[in-house]
């Protein structure tokens, strides 16, 4: 299956958006995180885990999420096809490693979030806001989706087994 070349582009630009959006996002949120870890400021730290709550829920989820269906849709639409290439099932696994990843991680950020909030409506301290996963998990999805980025620009050559056979089954019709 194909799509049409104003439905291919369509969905070509809405995956690319969705991705470098995404890709945008997660270095505002590493921004943020290296922010609450480093910051003195006690309201800030509490500002920095309340927003990364927020901008996970409503910024980075649908953004993964976006980028994963429009990657499936483009990818079944093209002659790029889900599984003949190396480089588009490796970033079909990357995409959905990372979406994962970032929703489990979630629940650490409503945590965080929740104790910020307690601190200050209690006018407690910093006491384990002091956490380096934002961090982490901010630079690792950075590596991800530069990596994903990266292969989608060189579209390295190799074909799957199943590429290959679609190709002599091509060729041989």
């Amino acid at each position: 299956m194909t799509l049409a070349p104003g439905l291919r582009k369509l969905g070509l630009t809405a995956h690319v958006g969705s991705s470098v959006g995404w890709l945008g996002a997660v270095a505002g949120s590493l921004a943020l995180g290296v922010a609450g870890l480093t910051s003195q400021d006690p309201q800030l730290v509490r500002a920095v885990y309340i927003t990364m709550e927020w901008t996970g829920w409503f910024v980075l989820v649908p953004l993964s999420i976006a980028s994963l269906l429009t990657g499936l849709v483009v990818s079944l639409g093209t002659r790029w096809g889900l599984f003949r290439h190396y480089w588009v099932v490796v970033k079909l696994g990357m995409n959905v490693f990372a979406t994962v990843i970032l929703l489990l991680y979630m629940q650490t950020l409503g945590y965080l979030a929740g104790l910020a909030a307690e601190s200050t409506s209690s006018g407690g301290g910093l006491s384990g806001l002091r956490d380096p996963s934002a961090v982490i998990h901010g630079g690792g999805a950075l590596v991800l989706l530069l990596v994903a980025t990266t292969l989608s620009i060189y579209k390295p050559q190799g074909l799957t087994r199943y590429g290959q056979r679609k190709q002599r089954e091509r060729r041989a019709a």
